[in-house]
């Protein structure tokens, strides 16, 4: 059980800072994942930064992910045509769904990201953070968006995900660092002792620390 986003940051910290990574940079999900990632940038003394995903929810229930979303210009999406199809979503439905996801993250991009440009990752480890997997919707498009990038290694680090998502993920990416990987994962929270909702304000609160940290002589 992980005490808080804090603590489980600290310890993927522990077994990242056991490898040798060249010039790491990490990003974070926002907004669960930025507290996670926050930590980790610090230990490291690595940049902090952001990979944009909205997760595309349902009509009807709308925390069950029918895919998700990437920020960019050339946007990536993942859709779950399995489930689209069992809940009778059509192309039409599924569009403005995915429109609706997009327009989310300008808003996020625009608020977060204010007057900062987004750091450098060719050539770089790159550490992609989130504060669980249960889907692994949003982690798949955040891996494709990052490795547009032409990143040297790209490491994903996730306090806890469903077992299965963590054998799939090991061959999409160069390192799986997972702190608890049950086989049944209904709910992320639950693997949590405190888990309370991310706010804008905290998220661009950790981008503001980790700059002023990385300006520092």
């Amino acid at each position: 059980m992980l005490r808080d986003r804090q603590d489980a940051g600290r310890l993927l910290a522990a077994r990242l800072s056991a490898m040798t990574l060249d010039r790491p940079v990490v990003l974070a999900l926002p907004r669960g994942g930025v507290p996670v990632a926050a930590e980790i940038a610090t230990i490291l003394g690595a940049p902090l930064d952001l990979v944009l995903v909205r997760k595309i929810g349902a009509p009807a229930q709308p925390e069950l992910a029918l895919g998700a979303v990437v920020e960019g210009a050339e946007a990536d999406i993942v859709l779950d045509d399995v489930l689209l199809r069992y809940l009778h979503v059509g192309s039409a439905q599924a569009d403005q769904l995915v429109a609706r996801a997009r327009a989310e993250l300008e808003r996020r991009g625009q608020r977060y990201r204010a007057c900062r440009s987004p750091v450098e990752l060719a050539g770089r480890d790159v550490i992609i953070v989130d504060d669980g997997i249960a889907t692994g919707a949003s982690i798949r498009v955040a891996i494709q968006a990052v490795r547009r990038r032409r990143p040297g290694r790209i490491i994903l680090a996730v306090p806890v995900a469903a077992a299965d998502q963590v054998t799939a993920l090991q061959a999409e990416v160069d390192v799986v660092v997972c702190q608890e990987a049950p086989a049944d994962l209904s709910a992320v929270s639950r693997h949590y002792l405190s888990f309370p909702q991310v706010d804008d304000a905290e998220v661009i609160a950790c981008l503001e620390a980790a700059g002023r940290r990385n300006q520092d002589p």
